[in-house]
């Protein structure tokens, strides 16, 4: 991402903050795996969106106004014996010139420099809940000044919540975000398609999930951007299945949900296909419905529509298609407004996407369902999900698990669906496979 964008959004923030406030934004500590092992380190997303900054143990604080530099970076000083062990610093020069930091700050100083910081601002802006730890660290240098109050020094008299302004923000996808996510969807196509080529009866969920993020890692994404979902035969009626452990069979569907994460972006797409490269009859009348869906929230997808419009079409599709494989029974308009579809239909079509999977944003303003505007990116995502025993359902539908995802952004004239390239009708699918 350009330097300048991130710059743009820091003036924007500080903006809509207003003079006499104050931001302060610390990133995700590293996480420890197990005994000596780390998670790999992944930057909090409101403080990269604002910063670039990649490393652990930082803390941005942004003040509008402040004549020596609005954006200060408290951040690791360079140490070579650390770097030998454990890699490369920006330290303070770097936060400077490579990140855009008007001041820069050695981390083990913010407890001596930041209250000073706070010192005549009227407002705080700062997400509390987030790091217990860093929540008594704010507290306790507020508390400093209430002490020095007799000497004239003025305290903060107002708390904001941070997210308010910066998650709304968020929402709205400039073109530089624009074009990683669409490389993000890309190359996450890719992956999909190569899974359907490589699957065969026989191999392991584990083995297809490694050509997935073999796919990943080749083209630059060195991440998923959640653990991925590969469910062979009924795992695929398991919403969030992540064992990957199972053998898959001849006969059986295998679903995959899986996404690269790109520049901290993510990508998220389902698709589900036959282990043998062949639709049964009835997976193929199932699987035709969950698409058919799919299709019909799309369309929904445009400026002006609310929020809750994809989902309508969706339910109405696949409650109709399930009326029509005598799984439920009724008139479909009685039958949705029941929610009989639930029993085999149990979540939303979609959320937001964006730098998490499960991206930030409202989805109801005031009460009412948001309105979809261009520049927001949200998924696409109807299922059906029969388990093995579902009590009064014919054998032949049972053990099917289907989920049909893209990426979805909103534009000016309609939508762009920037999952395309993933294989997706049933013929399709079976034409890759062959």
């Amino acid at each position: 991402m350009n330097p300048k964008e991130f710059a743009a959004r820091r003036k924007r923030l500080m903006h809509l903050m207003g003079a006499e406030a104050i931001a302060i934004l610390p990133t995700a500590p590293e996480r420890t795996r197990n005994r000596d092992v780390d998670h790999p380190y992944r930057p909090d997303s409101d403080f990269y969106y604002l910063t670039g900054f990649p490393e652990p143990e930082a803390v941005a604080v942004l003040m509008p106004g402040r004549p020596q530099g609005e954006f200060i970076l408290f951040c690791r000083e360079r140490d070579p014996l650390m770097e030998t062990w454990h890699g490369r610093r920006a330290g303070l020069d770097g936060a400077r010139e490579r990140h855009g930091a008007d001041d820069a700050f050695p981390i083990s100083d913010i407890d001596e420099i930041l209250p000073g910081l706070l010192e005549n601002r009227a407002r705080v802006f700062y997400t509390m809940g987030l790091s217990a730890e860093f929540d008594r660290k704010v507290v306790e240098w507020l508390n400093r000044l209430r002490q020095q109050s007799r000497a004239g020094i003025h305290t903060p008299g107002e708390f904001v919540a941070l997210d308010h302004y910066l998650h709304d923000m968020r929402l709205y996808k400039s073109r530089g975000e624009i074009a990683v996510m669409r490389k993000a969807a890309q190359i996450t196509a890719r992956a999909h398609r190569r899974a359907m080529q490589t699957c065969r009866p026989g191999m392991a969920e584990f083995q297809i999930e490694a050509e997935i993020l073999h796919q990943f890692m080749s083209e630059g994404a060195r991440s998923p951007s959640y653990p991925s979902i590969v469910a062979g035969g009924d795992n695929g009626c398991i919403l969030h299945y992540t064992e990957n452990s199972d053998v898959l069979n001849d006969g059986d569907l295998l679903l995959i949900d899986a996404g690269c994460e790109l520049e901290c972006y993510a990508a998220d797409i389902t698709r589900t296909f036959p282990v043998n490269g062949r639709f049964s009859a009835a997976q193929r009348a199932v699987y035709d419905i969950v698409h058919e869906a799919n299709l019909a929230a799309i369309e929904e997808v445009k400026p002006g529509n609310h929020w809750n419009q994809p989902h309508e079409a969706a339910v109405r599709v696949l409650t109709t298609g399930l009326v029509k494989l005598g799984l439920l029974k009724g008139r479909v308009p009685k039958l949705v407004k029941d929610e009989a579809y639930k029993r085999f239909y149990m979540h939303r079509t979609g959320h937001w996407l964006g730098m998490d999977v499960h991206d930030v944003g409202d989805y109801k303003v005031g009460g009412e369902w948001r309105v979809l505007e261009p520049g927001m990116v949200l998924t696409i995502e109807p299922g059906l999900y029969i388990p093995l025993g579902s009590k009064g359902v014919a054998k032949k539908w049972q053990g099917i698990g289907i989920r049909v995802e893209d990426d979805v952004l909103v534009t000016a004239s309609g939508h762009e669906v920037l999952t395309r390239d993933a294989p997706k009708s049933a013929d399709d699918i079976e034409a890759v496979m062959t």
